[in-house]
């Protein structure tokens, strides 16, 4: 169900965009980009970039399940697995949300050490552990995370406990959003 509504909002967002555009970073490659970058007329270079499947399923989260001793989400593991994308901004029916997704390889990484935090500041809290997986509004510290026990998408504050349940699934949710 996931991947499903997940390949419904990427094609959406896609064909609402086109081209899409982002800041180019010769240190920061993506298998999503399309071409060479240019530079815009104030000088900045950007690129081309596409959400672009990935070639198989790769359990990215194995090393932290380990590291953490707990089994991710399925839905989490279809979310992230499932494409190569920059972020991507979409309407949700409580408002403004923007997608986080792997841009490379090297995100991983940087993702699966940003959840290490989260999941100690989950313990501290003595909160349920949870993934985040999109942001609100740009000027707002909340964030919509995937409860890792029950699958539900929560709203939450670092560091804090879930403020209320969004939607029962991350594909419910999913099936929720709009292009902006």
């Amino acid at each position: 169900m996931v991947e499903h509504h997940l390949d419904i909002v990427m094609k959406s967002y896609a064909s609402s965009k086109n081209p899409l555009e982002t800041d180019f970073d010769p240190d920061w490659r993506s298998p999503c980009e399309i071409g060479e970058a240019i530079k815009n007329e104030k000088g900045k270079a950007r690129i081309t970039w596409a959400p672009t499947r990935r070639n198989s399923f790769i359990d990215d989260f194995s090393g932290l399940e380990q590291a953490i001793d707990t089994r991710i989400h399925e839905d989490i593991k279809k979310y992230y697995g499932r494409y190569w994308s920059s972020h991507v901004p979409l309407q949700a029916p409580d408002g403004f949300v923007e997608l986080l997704f792997l841009w490379n390889q090297a995100d991983i990484e940087r993702l699966v050490e940003n959840l290490i935090g989260h999941f100690l500041a989950c313990k501290q809290a003595k909160s349920p552990f949870s993934i985040f997986f999109a942001c609100t509004e740009h000027s707002s510290d909340y964030f919509l995370t995937v409860n890792n026990q029950t699958g539900t998408v929560q709203l939450e504050l670092p560091g804090q406990k879930p403020i209320r349940q969004i939607s029962s699934s991350l594909g419910e949710f999913l099936a929720s959003l709009t292009t902006v």
